[in-house]
């Protein structure tokens, strides 16, 4: 044994921390906030935005794609390296700020993307429905009905902690969407000739809004990372389970939001044993397959949409409450009517997911937001079944469960009346989506930032290599551009790129 080794003093026992079995046909198992961030990107930017790309301007936004996917990359990993080294989520980071300004920018920027943001989701799984029952079989119910049924729904259903259940079914059904997808693309694929409009910049005119709301929302927000970062704290499996042992023996420090330096934050690995070592390691290993898996096939069904509605919709305007039935035409025509009712059910799993974890994701941030803000939330902080059943928690508006449950009604309340006001799905996606990219860059530059400053260079597991820094310091630098770009060509309207 080394001295390193020999110096290890984190108590661990190998029978409380199994290694997980990194074999194929277990890794599934394990995958849990990865695809979780795959199944709330795989909604309203693969079923609406990337069919009014196509339908709209044929094949000449398929550069967003791989821009999106490529530079957009590292904002997410940044997340998941963070819990995976630390144990914390990225918002404990982000409260070790200079007055916590960090932390304010993510709880206003949270809320607003409650209500509009959240209109924008819930309104393309209503669209579904909607085309499904009024449509089809000619119900006479509203859009903005299946939007706030769809909404009460979705809160009911979280509260009373019931989400595993709706999860799985998800999940099954989203994979009959990208099977059903890739089935119909076989029949008639896009000529190879137009695939170099992956590579060819350009913006048409009009396409502003479409551009905003793809770097926006594909693979999905970058503030979803945030989200991610509270989901692999809460699935406490890799160092988020283990930190609170290293605490108890004195390994590392324990952190409080409101006395602590950033410092705190971090883990030295060479002072645990080697178990614990190898333990960390597989769970992180876990986490980056989870999350590149979910990457890849959400990157693989943008591509199909917006090819498919180049093949098929092209020219067409996609807008309307009917929007979904133009999508859905695209299986009637290639495949046959019984196609388009499984695509129905996919899309419907797909937007619906994507409104459900939002529905949670959202409230969950602000929640986080206010436990490192305020003493009372912190010394009340905490929303898992068992601290929903603690009655001063319940009690006490400012406890982080009932701040949380308080957002989560917010939102449903102020999407639903966004929608009864301007219940456009195409309109109403494609801003909720641009609001995601405008607030993009900042939150990438601090997750960034915060992995480079806590995690300790020496750490060759978890410290980012010298490509990650370049290429994310980079993404950053894109990211920042495109935004400028956009707001210079709408807001001051000046030309560019042959706009």
């Amino acid at each position: 044994m080394s001295d390193r080794e020999s110096k290890a003093v984190d108590g661990v026992n190998p029978k409380d921390f199994a290694l997980p079995s990194l074999r194929p046909r277990d890794l599934l198992a394990h995958f849990g906030p990865g695809l979780i961030l795959m199944m709330t990107g795989i909604g309203t930017s693969h079923l609406v935005t990337a069919p009014t790309a196509g339908g709209r301007f044929a094949y000449a936004l398929l550069w967003c794609l791989p821009v999106a996917y490529v530079f957009k990359y590292y904002g997410f990993e940044m997340a998941f390296r963070f819990t995976n080294a630390t144990g914390k989520s990225l918002l404990e980071a982000y409260s070790t700020a200079r007055g916590k300004w960090p932390l304010w920018y993510v709880m206003i920027t949270t809320l607003v993307q409650c209500a509009i943001g959240q209109a924008g989701r819930l309104i393309a799984a209503a669209a579904v429905v909607y085309y499904l029952f009024s449509e089809t079989l000619g119900l006479p119910i509203p859009l903005e009905a299946y939007a706030a049924l769809l909404g009460v729904v979705s809160v009911a259903i979280i509260l009373r902690g019931s989400y595993e259940a709706v999860e799985h079914t998800t999940k099954a059904l989203a994979g009959v969407l990208v099977l059903s997808s890739l089935a119909v693309y076989i029949v008639q694929p896009a000529p190879l000739a137009d695939m170099g409009h992956f590579f060819l910049f350009e913006i048409p005119e009009g396409s502003w809004l479409v551009i905003a709301a793809f770097l926006g929302l594909l693979p999905t927000g970058i503030d979803v990372s945030l989200q991610a970062s509270e989901w692999g704290k809460a699935k406490r499996a890799g160092m988020s389970k283990l930190r609170p042992r290293l605490e108890e023996t004195g390994v590392v420090p324990r952190f409080d939001p409101f006395t602590s330096p950033r410092s705190d934050l971090a883990v030295d690995i060479s002072r645990l044993s080697p178990h614990a070592r190898e333990y960390c390691r597989r769970w992180f290993r876990i986490g980056l397959w989870d999350f590149r898996t979910g990457h890849v096939v959400s990157f693989a069904l943008a591509a199909i949409f917006v090819l498919l509605a180049a093949v098929w919709l092209y020219p067409s305007p996609i807008e309307g409450r009917a929007v979904m039935g133009e999508i859905a035409g695209i299986f009637t025509r290639s495949v046959g009517p019984w196609m388009m009712l499984i695509f129905i059910l996919g899309a419907f799993a797909a937007t619906y997911s994507t409104a459900f974890n939002y529905f949670d994701g959202w409230p969950r941030i602000v929640g986080a937001c206010c436990r490192n803000l305020f003493h009372s939330t912190a010394r009340l902080g905490g929303i898992t079944p068992a601290d929903r059943a603690d009655p001063e928690r319940r009690k006490s508006w400012t406890s982080e469960f009932n701040i949380y449950r308080m957002t989560m009604l917010y939102s449903l309340v102020a999407s639903v009346l966004y929608i009864a006001f301007d219940p456009r799905p195409v309109f109403l996606v494609l801003v909720a989506s641009a609001l995601a990219f405008f607030v993009a860059p900042v939150i990438y530059f601090f997750n960034l930032y915060y992995c480079l400053k806590v995690i300790p260079k020496e750490d060759e597991l978890f410290y980012p290599s010298w490509f990650a820094r370049w290429f994310g310091g980079l993404s950053v630098v894109v990211f920042t551009g495109l935004c400028m770009i956009l707001i210079f060509a709408r807001v001051f309207e000046i030309p560019l790129f042959g706009a």
